[in-house]
């Protein structure tokens, strides 16, 4: 987004339809990536959010409140170029899941991990058959390679846009497995984060609050849940 216009140049921005979903004009000229590929987007619902957001900038163009803009643009221009390599990383978060390293005390965080991410783990094996092997601390855990293989397969069923959304809602989580329960609505968004910042929250609750933290966790959280938000987008029927 570096190469865009610093200047808004435009008066209206507005929808239509063309080859292959949806683009955006700006008083009737297309828009383009950073790339100068064409912004095409295959959900209505996205292609607006993308024209309320260049609708609303101001004299100047700020990326920084553009975050379905961003997302589209990198599944054109960055992910479209290198979907299984992007694919494979995500797919590899489940060999070293979240959910799986558990602490061996205090008996209050044990109590805790197991009450709030055992539920998915066992959605986990349920929905996929594929049961995860637990471990203590943070020494590596080797899992199952038929587990592996049958939680690779959604990810690689993704689409390019799907997939930008998903990389966010499985990097920021830290968990392919909530990345997955995401995406299939198991949970709530909000219980997904926070089973994502159970330790952090953790030792909040015990040492207090770092400013730092709490602003870098905020800005997670809001990251998160606008890659949620793009991914409902693309399942809305036109």
């Amino acid at each position: 987004m570096t190469s865009w216009a610093t200047k808004k140049f435009w008066k209206n921005a507005e929808v239509a339809a063309t080859e292959g979903g949806f683009e955006v004009l700006l008083d009737g000229r297309k828009l383009r990536t950073p790339s100068k590929a064409a912004l095409v987007i295959p959900t209505l619902e996205i292609a607006q959010k993308v024209a309320r957001e260049w609708q609303s900038q101001d004299t100047k163009i700020d990326p920084v409140t553009m975050p379905v803009t961003r997302m589209a643009n990198s599944a054109i221009d960055k992910v479209a170029h290198q979907f299984d390599a992007v694919a494979d990383m995500l797919a590899s978060y489940g060999e070293t899941d979240l959910l799986c390293y558990r602490a061996a005390f205090p008996i209050e965080l044990v109590e805790k991990q197991h009450a709030v991410w055992t539920p998915f783990l066992l959605w986990a094996e349920t929905t996929f058959d594929a049961p995860l092997v637990l471990g203590e601390g943070i020494m590596h855990v080797a899992q199952p390679a038929a587990s592996i293989a049958k939680l690779r397969a959604p990810v690689f069923a993704l689409n390019t846009f799907e997939l930008v959304a998903f990389h966010d809602l499985v990097a920021i989580s830290g968990s392919l497995v909530l990345g997955l329960a995401a995406l299939r609505a198991f949970k709530s968004p909000e219980d997904i984060w926070q089973a994502s910042r159970l330790d952090e929250n953790w030792q909040e609750s015990q040492w207090g609050q770092d400013d730092e933290a709490t602003e870098l966790a905020a800005k997670k959280r809001q990251a998160f849940f606008e890659a949620f938000e793009f991914y409902q987008g693309l399942q809305v029927a036109l």
